[in-house]
């Protein structure tokens, strides 16, 4: 992973500007970071619920200890993309769990690993569990929309590096394994929804040519083996495909 992040970093340092002898005197990170704010202020002022785990001294300290190491390897424009693109995807799943009506934590950050939320009671429903996991990839894939766009309307390829780094992080959480959130997502399928899954997954593969699906479907085929499924579920099903082709496109220049 840290071997992903520095290769985006090396393509946007050595990126050769195509504007103008003035232009080209603006260093790409200026411009990121004029987006970058931009885009904090806007999430800001349209999504006011992102402030909440920013006033949780346990989010806004670890968040800070998350980006001061980031920035030491990867310099902090990048750093900053990562740590908000986190911070949105953890505040979906805060999102979903107030919306069900379950008490849970504000996200913490563990440099190196990510960041977490800490349920405060159990979930024992495979469908609410699907849908508290699969929040935070959707929330997600909004921030990486979110990136994309602003590349598109300022050429700064920070802005390419985040959306592609904020892509490849969601779409690494829909391996169905452990307690990644595909394996939330995945646990409430049929076996006919499992295979339809595979199904999409490798269609996905041919399309963008996404390495990380090799072991998305890997995963997924030896899931959809198992005799243990759930009931089934057509949104859940419909969510996680449409995750899964969206974030590949988005991560393609990742692996």
């Amino acid at each position: 992973m840290r071997e992903r992040i520095a290769g985006l970093t090396r393509r946007t340092d050595t990126a050769q500007p195509e504007q103008t002898a003035a232009a080209t005197e603006q260093p790409w990170w200026s411009r990121g970071a004029a987006g970058l704010a931009t885009l904090a202020v806007l999430l800001i002022g349209k999504l006011k619920f992102l402030l909440l785990g920013l006033t949780k001294a346990s989010t806004f300290m670890s968040m800070f200890a998350f980006f001061g190491v980031y920035w030491s390897v990867y310099g902090w424009p990048l750093a900053l993309g990562l740590v908000l693109s986190i911070y949105v995807h953890e505040m979906g799943h805060v999102a979903m769990l107030r919306r069900l009506g379950i008490d849970a934590g504000a996200p913490v950050f563990v440099p190196g690993v990510g960041a977490f939320v800490m349920l405060k009671q159990h979930v024992t429903d495979p469908l609410t569990d699907a849908k508290i996991g699969l929040a935070g990839p959707v929330w997600g894939l909004g921030a990486a929309v979110a990136a994309f766009v602003l590349y598109q309307a300022t050429g700064a390829r920070i802005w390419l590096a985040i959306a592609q780094l904020t892509g490849f992080l969601n779409l690494f959480n829909l391996i169905p394994v452990w307690q990644l959130d595909g394996s939330r997502g995945l646990h409430v399928f049929a076996k006919w929804e499992r295979w339809a899954l595979v199904a999409a997954i490798v269609l996905a593969l041919m399309i963008t040519e996404q390495r990380l699906l090799l072991i998305v479907g890997g995963v997924a085929v030896w899931r959809a083996m198992q005799p243990e499924t759930g009931s089934g579920d057509a949104r859940v099903l419909a969510t996680f495909v449409v995750l899964v082709f969206a974030l590949s496109l988005l991560a393609r220049g990742v692996g």
